[in-house]
This record gives structure tokens, sequence and C-alpha cells, in this order.
């Protein structure tokens, strides 16, 4: 039985550790103050927004980073999980510069590009692909070529899913959950302002975890003759902490997918390299029609890759879709990427993220289980988190209605000043790195204990 904690204790606790952080970052705060005045907010992406001032980071190495303040922290947050070989990887950084005197771009294809598509090709067993520079040019590009290949112009996606940045998919992602209408039927929603109507109209959103929801969407777009072109879909949802899924999910969305002629694709951006050398597609066995990959592919170089089935690719290769990009398999980016797939991220590497992570998910559950606080911790590959809910997620619907915000706000303040430094917002979200150590997974450990003692004294 989970214990009822005092709401006002978590507020208390909350004004505290908000307090030292803000103490500790004076550095960050001038900054702030500096960058404000020709970079939009003080940053580069929104993403990185954080009330009253952006932490600013000047290096990092192994599994640590440094705040400009000198606040040393071990990275759970390692780039928006991009940097699973952890930081200035000296088999990444070696490869950087034996390609750099070589020249760093040239906008012609170069033998690195060949390198990387066949040993992509190896471990996702899709025998074609091609190149972005991006997680978001990745899905935009997938999508097109799905609709290109059905000459179908809807996309079905699963509510609350982020893949990128591009209008198609800025739809139905985050909003209050009682305001989209019945699972069978969940209302297309536009994330921000600035996306045209029209393009939100053929965003269509069905929750995860639910084939029947899934299917009764399906046939409903059907009786309108507008079949989806594709379901695009992280195939473990990795925004909302981690959400695996069902038994035998996977599988349905696959045979439903075969069943009405749509292309399957799977957004790997987020699990991808990070929780498997073949991503999720290996840890899962199900095959899509397409994956798309970025983050953890360019050892922090920004690189993007889409794989595809000979069928799926035909409409690449004759020519119909222009998918194209001046960087597309920049020679320094594809340098890194070579490196991080033949000589970081080996079996032994993903051996060792796996005893991390059991050790990491093993004590936060411990820790759940002592205090009897209302929540779990679960893991995959390098990701995990504990989600601070009563009942287990399953899909947006369930987060929305269980999951406690102010838990989460907390718990990363009390990390962030105990020198764990987290993805920012409520999802809690852990990527751990190569280079992660067990001390590393016990002090995010001790963090977390000490926070519930707090909370619970």
């Amino acid at each position: 039985m989970t214990v009822t904690i005092d709401r006002a204790r978590i507020a208390e606790l909350i004004a505290e550790e908000s307090a030292k952080l803000d103490a500790n970052t004076q550095g960050s705060k001038a900054m702030y103050a500096r960058a404000i005045t020709h970079l939009s907010g003080g940053v580069a992406s929104s993403y990185q927004l954080r009330d009253p001032w952006p932490i600013y980071i000047e290096k990092g190495s192994g599994p640590e980073i440094w705040d400009v303040d000198g606040n040393k922290y071990y990275d759970f947050h390692n780039g928006f999980g991009s940097m699973v070989q952890g930081h200035a990887h000296p088999a990444i950084g070696r490869a950087l510069a034996e390609r750099y005197p070589q020249g760093t771009h040239f906008a012609c294809p170069t033998e690195d590009d060949i390198v990387v598509a066949d040993e992509l090709a190896r471990r996702w067993g899709l025998p074609k692909w091609r190149y972005t520079n991006s997680g978001s040019e990745a899905t935009m590009d997938a999508i097109r070529i799905a609709r290109a290949y059905t000459k179908r112009d809807t996309v079905l996606k699963i509510f609350g899913s982020y893949h990128g940045h591009h209008d198609t998919v800025m739809v139905s992602i985050g909003v209050p959950y009682d305001k989209i209408g019945d699972r069978n039927n969940l209302a297309s929603l536009p994330y921000g302002a600035g996306i045209p109507q029209a393009v939100v109209d053929m965003t269509v959103p069905v929750p995860f975890n639910d084939i029947e929801a899934m299917e009764t969407r399906v046939k409903a777009l059907q009786a309108e003759g507008r079949l989806p072109a594709c379901i695009i879909m992280e195939p473990a949802m990795m925004n909302l902490g981690v959400v695996l899924p069902e038994d035998g999910y996977l599988q349905a969305v696959r045979n439903l997918a075969d069943k009405y002629g749509i292309v399957l694709i799977f957004d790997e951006v987020k699990t991808g390299l990070c929780i498997a050398a073949g991503g999720a597609t290996e840890k899962f066995g199900v095959k899509p029609d397409m994956v798309t990959l970025a983050k953890a592919l360019g050892g922090g170089l920004p690189t993007g890759a889409i794989g595809g089935s000979e069928e799926v690719m035909s409409v690449v290769e004759d020519g119909s879709v222009y998918q194209v990009g001046t960087y597309n398999g920049n020679p320094l980016a594809f340098a890194a990427a070579r490196a991080n797939l033949l000589e970081v991220l080996t079996p032994e590497a993903y051996e060792h993220l796996a005893a991390l992570n059991d050790r990491i998910v093993g004590g936060c559950q411990a820790i759940v289980d002592k205090y009897d606080l209302p929540g779990y911790a679960l893991g995959i590959g390098s990701k995990g988190c504990v989600t601070f809910s009563p009942e287990k997620i399953t899909d947006y619907e369930s987060f929305k209605a269980n999951q406690d915000e102010d838990l989460s706000t907390l718990a990363w303040l009390w990390n962030m000043n105990r020198g764990i430094f987290m993805t920012p917002g409520r999802e809690e979200e852990w990527t751990l790195s190569v280079t992660h150590t067990f001390e590393a997974v016990d002090a995010y450990i001790a963090s977390f204990d000490s926070m519930a003692e707090a909370l619970t004294r």
C-alpha cells in the first residue's frame, strides 16, 4: 500500500531546492542575461528553456559534465539521449581528428556513407538507407516516401508521441486529455502556433497499446476514402518517461498495417542505438517497413538516417521522391558515426549498459518499495525512469490521469542539487552511457533515496 505524501511537504521541498539551484547557478544567470540580447529566449532550442534561466554547460568528459559555474554532474541527460557513447569518447575523437585534415564537407558521397549503411542494414535487416541531419528531417522524409509509395496523404500517429518539429507531426502531442474526445476518435490538435489547420487535419492520432482503437480509426478513415499512407510510432514511447509496448501489441500493429496496405514506420530516434544494437526492431522482434534514426547515431554530431524495404525505398531510387539535403552524409559526421557503430557501440558495450540499467532500476525500485512511494522503476537498454504514478502507465491518457507532476519537478531539482544532471521536464527519463560506472549509478540511487526519506519523514 502506498503512502499518501503531504502536498504541502512537496511544495516546501520544491521551494527549498529551487532556491538552492538558483544560488548555485549564478554564472548561468549572468550568461542568460547576456544571451537574451540576440539569442531568442537565451537558447538555441525551446526545449533548452528553464525558468528562471537555463543551465549553461561548459564541457563534458565521459559520464560527467560541468556547467559554467563549475558545478560537476554525472550526466543522465546525455543530450536528450544522444550521448550514449559518453562525452569526448576517444575513438570518436580520433575519427574526427583523422577526418578533419582531409576535408569536412563536399556534398558528395564518401566511403564512410557506404560503411555506415552496410552496418545499419545488418543491424536492422532493412536493405536501403538514406541520410539526414536530424531526427525531425528523418521522420519528415520517411513520411514523404510513404506517401509517395502508397499515393495516400493521411498520417496515423500515436497520441502523445513526439516525432520532430515539422508540421505533419507537430500534432496531438501534449494537451489536457479531457479536451480531446473519445479514445476511438481522438482529436487532431496543433502543438503550438504556426501549423496550418489543413496539415493538422491530415494527421490522425490514436492511443498507444490499443490495437482495437487503432483499427476502429483505420476503418473509419477507410470509409471516408482516406486510408493512411503510414503509421508512424515509437515502438516504445520515450517522452512519457518510458512506456513499453504490451505483449503482442507491436505484432498486431504490423498485422494491421499489412491488412490495409499501410507503411509502418518505427521512429527509433530515441530508442534505436540506445536500447540495442538493432534498436527496438531487434529488441521486440517486429520489423517495420521503415525506420528513422538520429540522436545516438552520430556520437555527438548531427546525423539522421532512414532505413527501408526495397519496395518502399523504390520511390527514392526511381527519382519519384527527392530525398535531399546539402549536409546529408557529411564526412565529419559520418566518420563519427562509423567509429561509433564499429568501435564504441559493440556487443560488450550493450552488456555493460544492461548491467548498469539492471542496477539502477533495481535500486530505484527497492527505494519505491522501502518508502511505499506511489510509483515504479523500469528501463530498457540505456534508458529508464522512475514513474511517479500509482497505476501502470500504458498510454497518454493513463499518463495524464496518474503522473504526479509535482513529484517529478521535485525529483529533477533534487537530482540537480546533488550532482545528477537530468533531462528537464516531468518525464524524469535517464540515458546511461557506455562510460557510466556503478559508482555513477549508485550516486543516482543515493540521491533518490535521500529524496524519498525527506518526503516521508
